[in-house]
């Protein structure tokens, strides 16, 4: 079996299309692949958000304006995951695409736009979005996110037990995200390497891989 964790903006294009990606790759695949899309929000995302942007680092107002609507589309999408796990993938890829991919304003209305048109119950809905519940299971996503020291988005954690490992590979940034598809089926030979790296260098987690950034955790 194979676990992918991946940590994402609720509003990226970039995320959008690693979605995508690996959704076409589990369906098309004869895998046992569990997955999750994970809201991540924290200073280094909005840094980073905002240097690709153009957005100086220092305009603390644009910074907060940033924070928070990407902050309330996570709450939007952890609400909209309580009508079950495909329709909150749904209405997330939709909101990506209208958003990242397209140019809309995040807004009020568009959340409950795409909330009913990706079949949700709009009413539920607003209900879950205001709980404490939604707040909380946000917080713990966060959790999981310092638990396996991820920083930025995209990110992913890959889990093969194809191969006995005891360990899950973090495979970070836009360039490195095809490497998620090559540690689901690459020979026990990569596994070897990397744990071979880890015992012999046991203050490094890092390993330099095609010069994309793999870590053991």
């Amino acid at each position: 079996m194979i676990e992918i964790y991946l940590f994402i903006n609720p509003l990226g294009s970039i995320c959008y299309h690693t979605e995508k990606q690996i959704l076409d790759f589990v369906e098309s695949g004869s895998k046992k692949i569990q997955f999750r899309f994970i809201p991540l929000v924290n200073l280094r995302t909005i840094g980073d958000l905002m240097k690709r942007e153009g957005i100086p680092t220092t305009d603390i107002k644009k910074r907060n304006h940033l924070f928070e609507t990407i902050f309330s589309a996570s709450l939007d999408y952890k609400a909209a995951q309580l009508q079950g796990k495909k329709k909150g993938r749904h209405f997330l890829l939709r909101l990506q695409e209208a958003v990242g991919c397209h140019g809309k304003a995040y807004s009020k209305k568009l959340v409950e736009e795409l909330i009913v048109d990706t079949g949700g119950d709009l009413e539920m809905f607003l209900e879950d979005r205001e709980s404490e519940f939604v707040k909380e299971a946000f917080y713990s996503d966060q959790q999981i996110a310092r638990e396996m020291d991820i920083v930025q988005h995209p990110s992913a954690v890959v889990y093969n037990f194809s191969y006995n490992k005891d360990f899950g590979v973090l495979v970070e940034g836009k360039a490195a995200m095809s490497d998620i598809f090559e540690l689901c089926q690459s020979p026990e030979t990569i596994y070897d390497l990397l744990d071979e790296d880890y015992f012999n260098q046991k203050n490094k987690r890092q390993v330099g891989t095609n010069g994309h950034s793999l870590h053991l955790i």
